[in-house]
C-alpha cells in the first residue's frame, strides 16, 4: 500500500537557507581562490569545496529529516550517510579544482557542471538509499530526470558564478538563486519517490516528531558554524589581502619613484649586476654616451671601454672592488655611440646580500675630458713657456755673436783689396750671418721677446701691397684669392712683423700643396668673450685666415705644429720656426692663432688681432736712403758705449770709430755712470739692455736724473721691459749693421743739432 508523506514547513525553510548559505560562502572562498597561489590557493580551493559539498548535503540531510509518514519510524545507515557526504564533497571539490584553472574553457565549464550535477544527484539517491524504515522505495523515471537535470544546471550556474562574481551584492543574488535550485533539485527528487508501507502499518502522526527537529537543528546547527567560520576566515584574508595589496602597492609606488629619482637624476650613475652586466642607467648616462636604454641594458660596463680601460677594469678594479667594497676615482676612457673618447672617472660601491655573498654593484661617472684637456693644454703652455724661455736665451747670446759678426764684416768689407773673390767670400759670409739673424728673430718672435713697433695697419690695404711677393713665394702652381669685407677696421700690429707672418704662412701652404692648389687669405671681424675665447681678453678683434687645399694635418701633427722646430718636411727644408713666429706674433700683439686641420682637407691658419684704437693713422717707414743722407750730414760724436759682452763691446766700438766717432767703452752700468761722472763732454750713450745688476733701462733712468737732455739708444734683440718704462728710449735692434748703427746715430746727432739751435728766452724781470 502506498504511503504518503508530508514535510514540516520550518525544516524546508532551513534546508533552503541552508542552501543559499552554502552557496554564498562557497562564492566568497571561490573569490579567495583566485586571489591565492601555491598551496594558499589550494587550501582555499579545499574549504570551498567542503562549503558547497557539505552546503548541499547539510541541505539534503535537513529535508529528508522534515519528510515524515504517518506510523513510520526511519533511521539512517551512517556508512550510506557518510559516504553521500563525501561523495558531495569530492564532486564539488574536483568540478572546482578544474573550473579555477586559468586556462579553463566554456567546454570544461560545461563537462565539470555535468560531472558535479551527477555527483550531486548521486549524493541525493545515496542518501535516500540510507534510510531504513518499514516500507519499500520507488522513483518515478520522470521525477528523477528533472531532478539530475535541476542538479546540473545548478552545478553549472554555481561554478560559473563562484569564479566570475567578486562583488557582495552579486554574491547574495548568485547565493539565493543557488540556494533555490538546489531545493528544488532535492524536491523534485522527493516528488518522485513513493512509498509502499509493509503490511500492519497503522497511522500515526503526520508531522515530524521531536527527534527529528532535534537532528535537523543539530546539523543546520553545525553546518551554520562551519559557513561562519569559513566567512569569517575569508573576511581576515581578505583583510589582509587588502592590506599586502596596499603594502605591495606603497611598495610599488616607492620603487617607481626611486627608478624615476634614479633614471632623472642629473648624475650619470648605473648598476651592474655581479657579472659586470648593466641593470639600470640614469638618462644622464645615456645622454653622456648617446645610447638608448635597450641598447645598453644586460651589456658588460667593459663594452663602452676602450680596450685598455677595459682590461684594467677587469683585472684590477673590478677583483678591488668586490674585495674591499668601494672603488674611488678609477680612471678610465669610455668610446661614445658617436666613437667620440671620453675621459671618466668611476667611483662604485659593492652590494652583497645576508650571506655576504656578492650581489652587483651601484657606481657613477663623472666626465673630466674637459678638465683633462684643460691640465693638458695647462702642461703645453707651460712646456712652450719653458722652451720659449730656453729659446729666448738662446738667441739674444747668438744675436750678440751675430753683432760680432756683421760688424766685423761690414768694416772687413772696407778695408780689403777690390778682388772679385773675397768680394763673394765676403758677401757669403753676410748672407749666411742675415740669415742667422732671420733666424733669431723667428726664435725671439716664438719666445715674445722680439722688439715690436705696433702701428694701426690696414689688413686689406697690407696684403694687396705684398700680393706680387705672396706670389712669389707661393709659387706658379698655386692660386691665391683675396676675401675682404669692403670696411674692416684697422689692427695693431707690427706690420713688417705681419707681413713675414703671412709669407710663412704662404709658403707652409704652398708645401703643403705639391701638386698645386688653392690659398685663401680672408678676414672678419670678431668680438671675443670669455665663454667663447678664453684665451683672449675680450674685445674686438680681426680674425685673419690663411686658408690651403693641401694634405692636412692629423691630430698629433696638429698638437705639436706650434711647437718650435717641429717639421714635417725633409731635412734641410724647413727650421720648424715658422708657426712658432706667427704664434710669438700672435700673442705678444694681445692676439693668438688659432690652427685647424683635417688629414685630406686642408689646413686653415687664424690670427686673431686685436683693433686699433679709434682715429689712430697709419704709419709709413722712413726712406733708408733718406735715412742715411741724414745720417752722414752731421758732425762727429763723443759716444759712450756699454755692453757687458766684450766681443759686441769692442766690434760697436770699431764701427763708431769707423764712423769718425770718438767712443768711451763700458762694460757694465756702474762703470758708465763712473765714467760720466768724470766725462762730461759725452754727447750720446748707446747701452745693451739684458746686463747683470744694472739693466739698459736701469741705467738710462740713473743717467736723466743727472743729466736728463742726453740722448740715449737701447740696443738689444729683445726687451723684458716692464709696462710703462723705457718706451720713450730709441731702440736699435740687434745684431746690427753698421748702416743701421749710422742710421741710428744720425738721427740722434739731428736731434742733438735742432736742440742746439734754440735760443733760450732770457727771465722776466720783476
Amino acid at each position: 500500500m502506498a504511503t504518503d508523506g508530508s514535510h514540516d514547513h520550518f525544516l524546508v525553510l532551513l534546508s533552503v537557507v541552508i542552501a543559499a548559505a552554502a552557496s554564498y560562502t562557497a562564492l566568497d572562498l571561490a573569490s579567495r581562490v583566485r586571489a591565492a597561489t601555491g598551496w594558499v590557493r589550494h587550501a582555499w580551493l579545499g574549504t570551498a569545496a567542503v562549503a558547497m559539498g557539505g552546503g548541499i548535503w547539510s541541505m539534503h540531510f535537513v529535508a529528508m529529516l522534515a519528510f515524515s509518514m504517518p506510523g513510520m519510524e526511519v533511521s539512517y545507515d551512517p556508512t550510506l550517510t557518510v559516504l553521500s557526504l563525501l561523495l558531495a564533497v569530492g564532486v564539488t571539490g574536483a568540478a572546482f579544482a578544474v573550473v579555477s584553472r586559468s586556462d579553463a574553457s566554456t567546454i570544461m565549464l560545461g563537462w565539470s557542471g555535468l560531472f558535479m550535477g551527477l555527483g550531486i544527484a548521486g549524493m541525493h539517491y545515496v542518501g535516500m538509499a540510507a534510510m531504513r524504515m518499514r516500507a519499500d522505495l520507488r522513483y518515478e523515471s520522470i521525477w528523477v530526470a528533472v531532478a539530475i537535470l535541476i542538479a546540473i544546471g545548478a552545478s553549472t550556474t554555481a561554478l560559473w558564478l563562484a569564479f566570475r562574481y567578486a562583488r557582495a551584492g552579486s554574491r547574495i543574488v548568485a547565493a539565493l538563486v543557488m540556494g533555490v535550485a538546489v531545493a528544488g533539485m532535492h524536491y523534485a527528487a522527493m516528488q518522485g519517490s513513493a512509498f509502499h508501507a509493509h503490511a500492519g502499518m497503522a497511522e500515526a502522526q503526520t508531522d515530524a516528531n521531536l527527534d527529528q527537529i532535534k537532528l535537523a537543528l543539530a546539523v543546520a546547527t553545525t553546518t551554520f558554524v562551519i559557513l561562519f567560520l569559513a566567512s569569517v576566515a575569508a573576511m581576515f584574508d581578505r583583510r589582509f589581502a587588502v592590506l599586502a595589496e596596499r603594502e605591495a602597492e606603497a611598495l610599488r609606488q616607492s620603487e617607481e619613484r626611486y627608478r624615476t629619482l634614479y633614471s632623472r637624476t642629473p648624475l650619470p650613475l648605473h648598476s651592474l649586476d655581479s657579472d659586470g652586466q648593466i641593470e639600470q642607467v640614469s638618462e644622464a648616462w645615456l645622454d653622456l654616451l648617446g645610447y638608448t636604454r635597450k641598447e645598453v641594458i644586460g651589456r658588460p660596463l667593459i663594452n663602452f671601454m676602450t680596450e685598455a680601460s677595459a682590461r684594467q677594469r677587469m683585472q684590477e678594479d673590478w677583483p678591488r672592488l668586490i674585495r674591499e667594497g668601494t672603488l674611488k676615482q678609477a680612471e678610465y676612457r669610455f668610446v661614445t655611440k658617436a666613437g667620440e673618447i671620453l675621459e671618466v672617472v668611476v667611483s662604485g660601491r659593492a652590494e652583497y646580500d645576508h650571506d655576504g655573498a656578492f650581489t652587483g654593484a651601484l657606481g657613477g661617472v663623472v666626465d673630466v675630458t674637459a678638465r683633462k684637456r684643460a691640465e693638458e693644454a695647462l702642461r703645453q703652455a707651460q712646456k712652450m713657456e719653458a722652451v720659449g724661455q730656453l729659446t729666448g736665451g738662446v738667441a739674444h747670446d747668438f744675436n750678440n755673436l751675430l753683432a760680432v759678426v756683421i760688424g766685423n764684416l761690414d768694416l772687413l768689407r772696407k778695408r780689403v783689396p777690390d778682388d772679385p773673390r773675397l768680394r763673394r767670400l765676403l758677401d757669403n759670409a753676410a748672407q749666411g750671418a742675415q740669415r742667422g739673424a732671420a733666424l733669431t728673430q723667428r726664435m725671439l718672435a716664438f719666445a715674445r721677446r722680439q722688439d715690436l713697433k705696433p702701428e694701426a695697419v690696414d689688413i686689406a690695404s697690407l696684403v694687396q701691397g705684398m700680393a706680387d711677393l705672396l706670389q712669389r713665394a707661393a709659387g706658379p702652381a698655386v692660386h691665391i684669392e683675396e676675401q675682404f669685407p669692403s670696411k674692416l677696421r684697422a689692427v695693431q700690429v707690427d706690420a713688417n712683423q705681419l707681413e713675414l707672418a703671412l709669407i710663412n704662412l704662404a709658403v707652409n701652404a704652398r708645401d703643403a700643396m705639391p701638386n698645386g692648389g688653392t690659398i685663401t687669405l680672408a678676414a672678419r671681424e670678431e668680438h671675443a668673450d670669455p665663454e667663447t675665447m678664453d684665451a683672449l681678453r675680450p674685445g674686438d678683434y680681426v680674425c685673419l685666415s690663411v686658408s690651403d687645399t693641401g694634405e692636412g694635418m692629423d691630430t698629433a701633427t696638429l698638437a705639436r705644429a706650434r711647437e718650435p722646430f717641429f717639421t714635417t718636411k725633409g731635412v734641410g727644408k724647413g727650421t720648424g720656426l715658422g708657426l712658432s713666429m706667427v704664434h710669438g706674433l700672435a700673442e705678444q700683439s694681445g692676439g693668438r692663432l688659432v690652427l685647424s686641420s683635417e688629414k685630406g682637407k686642408g689646413t686653415t691658419a687664424e690670427i686673431w688681432l686685436p683693433l686699433a684704437e679709434e682715429g689712430a693713422s697709419t704709419a709709413r717707414p722712413a726712406d733708408a736712403t733718406e735715412s742715411e743722407a741724414t745720417a752722414s750730414a752731421y758732425k762727429s760724436l763723443r759716444v759712450l758705449v756699454v755692453d757687458d759682452d766684450a766681443l759686441v763691446l769692442a766690434n760697436t766700438a770699431e764701427m763708431l770709430e769707423d764712423l769718425g766717432h770718438t767712443v768711451v767703452q763700458a762694460a757694465s752700468g756702474r762703470e758708465a755712470l763712473n765714467a760720466l761722472r768724470h766725462r762730461r763732454d759725452v754727447d750720446l750713450i748707446i747701452t745693451d739692455h739684458a746686463m747683470p745688476e744694472m739693466t739698459g733701462v736701469q741705467l738710462a733712468a740713473a743717467i736723466r736724473a743727472d743729466r736728463p737732455d742726453l740722448p740715449i739708444i737701447l740696443a738689444s734683440g729683445y726687451t723684458d721691459l716692464p709696462e710703462g718704462t723705457g718706451s720713450g728710449l730709441p731702440r736699435l735692434n740687434k745684431p746690427f749693421s753698421q748702416t743701421a748703427l749710422k742710421r741710428a746715430v744720425g738721427e740722434q746727432a739731428q736731434a742733438i743739432e735742432e736742440q742746439s739751435q734754440v735760443i733760450p728766452f732770457p727771465a722776466r724781470q720783476g
